[in-house]
């Protein structure tokens, strides 16, 4: 009989950037865009930011991952990644959901950049004001 592997996928969101994750129970392999993230995500501190509902909860190395980001930049890929690790964590086990919700993971940060305004250059800037 061919063995099954439980895969719990979840969805998360930052500025326009989107994440879809797939989590596997495995050894810890993680692949961003058919990439490694060590190769997709260049800096460190990128890096830990990604791994911080996994670290929280203990699950680096129970869980193999991977994800679909697209749109944004890289700090905002890697806030909806983290998002979407942290929801998958949820589904994988409920009991975590404590833990993760006072940390922050599973808050949807919500900030986005504001619309250019009519008869302005920017969102807040104004045209220069000429009295004379």
């Amino acid at each position: 009989m061919v063995e099954t592997k439980t895969e719990y996928a979840a969805t998360g969101r930052r500025k326009t950037a989107v994440a879809r994750v797939a989590l596997m129970s495995g050894t810890g392999k993680w692949v961003v865009n058919r990439q490694p993230a060590e190769l997709y995500f260049s800096t460190e501190a990128i890096r830990n930011y990604i791994q911080q509902p996994m670290k929280l909860t203990d699950t680096l190395a129970k869980f193999d991952l991977r994800a679909k980001v697209s749109g944004g930049g890289p700090v905002g890929q890697a806030g909806a990644l983290r998002h979407a690790i942290a929801r998958a964590l949820i589904q994988a086990d409920p009991s975590l959901r404590e833990v993760l919700k006072d940390s922050g993971c599973l808050t949807r940060d919500s900030r986005m950049k504001e619309r250019k305004k009519y008869g302005q250059p920017g969102a807040r800037k104004r045209f220069q004001f000429s009295k004379r």
